[in-house]
């Protein structure tokens, strides 16, 4: 199973690629774990990562695509995997199919969950985060077991920076030009369908089930 998670942010695409992940046994890939990862682990293309994140750039396609690939590459992802986060473009996209195709193999299913922008800002006032693992919680559905305080490493919970509704129209216009385009790619390639995400957590995940059954 080769899965691709779409949808604007705050949609709740980690939270059912999660789900997902835990179901079926198929490792979830976030670049933002990787790019951590591979800076912690000094990889060469952490060490060539961390040079743009340091200057508070945008670390280019090339170095996030083969991260990508590395992951996908290894026998953790040999039954397959769910991409959260990936591709963001139809650039990213491009470089991906290619790189399945030298494997024989492709995305099976683009899954594009989709709320209204009332519903997405009243879950990102929720959203909190672990301020020195970046565990994700959430106020209403995923709280941490102790008041502000991570449950993985013991350091305070905070709230997002980017959750803030003025910094969140910003990423939506962002996404609008450079990401809603993979709508319409994966449409034509036949692999995508639609779940309707404005609803509880739960019911949302039952639709993600029956839309992926099909390439389980």
């Amino acid at each position: 199973m080769r899965l691709v998670f779409l949808g604007v942010p705050g949609v709740g695409k980690g939270t059912q690629a999660e789900m997902v992940s835990a179901k079926y046994g198929i490792p979830k890939i976030s670049t933002g774990d990787l790019l951590r990862a591979g800076v912690v682990q000094q990889t060469p293309l952490g060490k060539e990562a961390k040079q743009y994140m340091d200057r508070g750039d945008l670390v280019p396609d090339k170095v996030v695509i083969g991260l990508v690939e590395e992951k996908i590459g290894t026998s953790e992802c040999e039954k397959g995997f769910i991409l959260d986060g990936f591709p963001r473009t139809v650039n990213q996209a491009r470089s991906l199919d290619q790189h399945l195709r030298h494997q024989d193999a492709s995305i099976e299913c683009a899954l594009f969950l989709g709320a209204s922008e009332e519903t997405i800002l009243e879950r990102l006032s929720g959203r909190l985060v672990c301020s020195q693992c970046e565990e994700s919680y959430h106020s209403a559905f995923r709280r941490p077991t102790l008041d502000s305080v991570c449950d993985e490493c013991g350091a305070p919970v905070i709230r997002r920076r980017d959750d803030d509704p003025a910094v969140y129209r910003r990423r939506l216009k962002i996404y609008q030009k450079e990401t809603a385009p993979l709508v319409e790619y994966y449409d034509a390639q036949g692999v995508l369908r639609r779940v309707a995400s404005d609803r509880p957590v739960e019911a949302v995940a039952d639709s993600v089930r029956r839309a992926v059954r099909g390439v389980v």
